[in-house]
């Protein structure tokens, strides 16, 4: 009889698991409790919102995907996020570069922080400059294609939400 019930639980919780992940690229993930996901958009197959000890503190944590093949290379990604955020110099901040594989999916990380400029691009409505910002992306390279996260925020808020983060990253799984 308790191995009945450990089979259901297990077979619930699974289905909890798939009910609340989201997915793209032969790939799939759930957000962490507390990150509220918003609607859809252009290029985005989710987006979350991070609360912060105010409003103004907010962040967010957008997945990105162009397709497969598209959206360039992992090494090129990282270049131009870390020229994104600027030490007092105005040079690009120093930057923590890791790779590591989760459930047999490569992956990259970036953690780094400074005055933030924005996605600049053909996409950005104008130049941008948030000074105390932090981010923490990944590229999780999907059997579809590459995968690109990007949390961006203050410091404080990013900080806080760092184990989260490494929650969401930890739970990617090819599909």
């Amino acid at each position: 009889m308790e191995n009945r019930f450990a089979r259901l639980a297990l077979v619930l919780a699974g289905a909890a698991f798939a009910l609340s992940a989201d997915s793209v690229a032969g790939l799939r993930w759930s957000a962490p409790d507390g990150w509220a996901k918003g609607n859809a958009r252009p290029m985005r197959a989710a987006t979350y919102s991070v609360p912060g000890a105010t409003p103004a503190d907010a962040a967010e944590c957008v997945v990105y995907f162009f397709g497969a093949g598209k959206g360039g290379t992992v090494d090129a990604n990282i270049e131009r996020w870390r020229g994104q955020f600027l030490g007092n110099d105005g040079k690009p901040h120093n930057a923590q570069v890791s790779r590591r594989e989760v459930h047999g999916v490569a992956v990259t990380l970036i953690d780094t922080s400074g005055t933030y400029t924005g996605m600049g691009g053909p996409m950005a409505k104008e130049p941008t400059s948030n000074p105390g910002y932090r981010l923490l992306g990944a590229i999780v390279e999907g059997p579809g294609g590459n995968v690109f996260i990007k949390f961006t925020g203050p410091e404080k808020t990013v900080a806080a939400n760092r184990q989260k983060f490494d929650q969401l990253i930890n739970s990617f799984d090819k599909e």
